[in-house]
């Protein structure tokens, strides 16, 4: 009996050098085979192959084939060039050429029998001897197999095309069209078992917001990461993803403590935040949520630490007046290289473009610290899936900045209650303090407690806070008022809070 060999031989892997999916992929896709890349109408199909033969170029020097058998050459030069890919330039040095294999206008429909693939793959192999590609990108399949009514016929001729990509030695992307989001992987039925590897793209309406996703289905003979994961469009940049299983828990942890800004808040939290912890604040409209994150940003600005405030709610003019108004001059901060202040509606963008963005920002400027305000108005413009990887998003590349982050969320009423927001960071942040409006005897008041404080001891009671021209002013704790937390505020008598506590009494 033969031993069975100990080693299989390993799939080289070509890097795509688009941003996140050479993780999924686990190194790339392999090389020297063909990959099908289906979706529907705007999924991104034509992009992705473009990406593939720019990015080639662009950071290995390698060079590619595009054929188009649906726009012509000018359009699609002109739709990529407008991402940011200098196609003409590559075209004139020998790097990027065109086979054009697009109907022409006014042209009758081609009858199955009399097309002549093995034409057009002459035409490919030049091109491909011409510019000593590496790469090739064939965009749409469908507009040939359309001539077909034969699913065998169709069949047949995909074999044939991806047979003479390996004989031309390249690496080849071949995009087709599905007609739904989920079920049937192409069009026709038999696109997926021709190819070596098949990328899912979607582009799905849920909760009447569009969400792009990519999937790797297969990859044969190699492994990739399994389920689909978000991405964007980037100008300058071209498709992004954004891999959540891309994420370590590596992050390392100090014991420096850095001040709220109020220095009552850093008593009750054992001498102050820690430097590279996650701050959530919540509470409800009103009751000083805003205030909290801007006295951070000044608590760090006058320490000379660089600070950063993303605002999703209120106007920079806005923002400018209510510190001014509290005793801060954000201006002369930000004339000092201290500040940087970025304000956009939650609506101007995707969360996968305000998560990209952000990240952008905080390796541009470099921040101590980075404020957000608020993660709430976020929750708008995306489904509860995607605002969850948002929000883990986010706190991971913040953790792995080694960086002060302070988030304020809204509840959903006026006393109380947990939000969305909350549910889905709660866990993940390593202090937690809420702010309540407490109702007594007609009047309306604010209160305030540390409930979470990770590795660190914390104040326990609920304190009366005011707010007045130079900030937040923290006082006493509430002693004969229970429910507060709940949402539901009653005052005891100081007998029976006597009483109460005698219960607990050896």
């Amino acid at each position: 009996m033969m031993a069975a060999s100990s080693a299989l031989p390993l799939i080289e892997k070509l890097k795509t050098g688009i941003e996140g999916f050479d993780f999924i992929a686990n190194g790339g896709i392999p090389k020297d085979r063909t990959t099908l890349i289906t979706g529907t109408a705007g999924s991104a199909k034509t992009i992705f192959a473009a990406q593939f033969l720019a990015e080639g170029i662009h950071k290995y020097n390698e060079n590619g084939v595009f054929v188009t058998f649906e726009e012509s050459p000018h359009d699609i030069r002109q739709n990529i060039e407008a991402i940011g890919w200098d196609i003409t330039t590559w075209e004139k040095e020998g790097k990027w050429v065109f086979v054009d294999a697009s109907p022409e206008p006014g042209a009758d429909a081609i009858i199955a029998g009399n097309y002549d693939l093995g034409a057009l793959l002459a035409r490919i192999e030049s091109a491909v001897n011409r510019v000593q590609a590496t790469r090739i990108s064939m965009d749409s399949l469908g507009a040939i197999f359309s001539q077909f009514n034969d699913n065998s016929l169709i069949r047949n001729e995909l074999f044939r095309i991806a047979s003479a990509m390996k004989k031309m030695k390249v690496t080849a992307i071949l995009t087709a069209e599905r007609i739904h989001e989920y079920g049937e992987i192409a069009r026709y039925g038999v696109e997926e078992f021709v190819a070596d590897n098949v990328i899912i793209l979607r582009n799905v309406l849920e909760e009447e917001k569009r969400r792009r996703t990519i999937e790797i289905l297969k990859f044969r003979g190699t492994t990739h990461q399994k389920g689909e994961y978000p991405f964007t469009i980037i100008p300058n940049a071209g498709i992004m993803i954004v891999p959540l299983s891309a994420m370590e828990l590596k992050q390392r942890s100090s014991n420096m403590r850095i001040s709220s800004g109020i220095s009552e808040l850093d008593n009750m939290c054992g001498g102050g935040f820690f430097r590279d912890s996650i701050l959530l604040v919540s509470g409800a409209t009103g009751t000083g949520k805003t205030l909290v994150s801007t006295q951070f940003i000044h608590g760090g600005a006058i320490n000379k630490e660089r600070c950063l405030l993303f605002a999703f709610e209120e106007s920079r003019e806005q923002l400018f007046r209510n510190a001014t108004g509290w005793g801060m001059n954000y201006d002369q901060l930000e004339k000092d290289g201290l500040l940087k202040v970025v304000c956009e509606y939650p609506e101007t963008a995707g969360l996968e473009d305000h998560l990209i963005k952000m990240k952008m920002i905080i390796e541009d400027f470099n921040p101590n610290r980075v404020a957000i305000d608020s993660l709430s108005a976020l929750e708008r413009v995306s489904t509860m899936r995607g605002f969850r990887e948002f929000v883990i998003g986010l706190t991971a590349f913040i953790k792995h900045q080694e960086i002060a982050g302070l988030f304020t969320a809204t509840t959903p009423t006026l006393l109380g209650g947990s939000s969305v927001t909350e549910a889905h960071i709660s866990t993940i942040t390593d202090s937690i303090i809420l702010l309540r409006y407490v109702e007594m005897f007609g009047e309306m008041r604010r209160g305030l407690t540390v409930l979470k404080m990770r590795g660190s001891a914390h104040d326990k009671d609920i304190r009366e806070f005011t707010i007045d021209g130079s900030g937040m002013h923290i006082g006493k704790p509430f002693r004969n008022i229970t429910g507060i937390i709940a949402g539901n505020p009653i005052h005891v008598s100081a007998g029976e809070v006597e009483r109460l506590g005698g219960l607990f009494q050896d």
